[in-house]
């Protein structure tokens, strides 16, 4: 981002007034795009991690999965966990109300989908620092 100064220097009784004006050149839409793009994946990337650290501790408390709430963090990150599910068993403790699950599936996921967000936001983050030149 170019960024010029101009200066000039009037004197009146009593002292000197100094007027500045700075004009700033705009990014270009090519760099805005990239840049909200940046910003788009770690905002879905948050969404995401929400999603399934919910599930995670709803699970982990044994929360009730018919309340409305739970039925709905469950069927959104049941979509989300598919291509983790099977590589480790959950873990099922059970008490005299309540019956808690840890699943390692969903902390799989986690780190997974921050470690791709992380690669992409990498690559767009690569291409605005040096891809203005066309």
């Amino acid at each position: 981002m170019e960024e010029t100064k101009e200066e000039s220097r009037e004197a009146i009784p009593g002292g000197t007034v100094v007027k500045e004006k700075t004009s700033v050149s705009q990014v270009p839409e090519e760099q805005k795009g990239l840049f909200q793009s940046w910003m788009l994946v770690y905002y879905i990337l948050g969404v995401i991690e929400v999603l399934l650290g919910f599930r995670l501790v709803f699970k982990g408390l044994g929360a009730n999965p018919s309340a409305d709430f739970v039925s709905f963090i469950y069927g959104v990150t049941d979509f989300l966990l598919q291509p983790f599910l099977g590589i480790f068993r959950s873990t099922v403790t059970e008490g005299a109300e309540v019956t808690a699950v840890f699943e390692p599936a969903t902390v799989i996921a986690m780190v997974v989908y921050a470690v791709l967000a992380w690669g992409l936001a990498s690559l767009i983050e690569i291409k605005l620092s040096g891809g203005s030149s066309k």
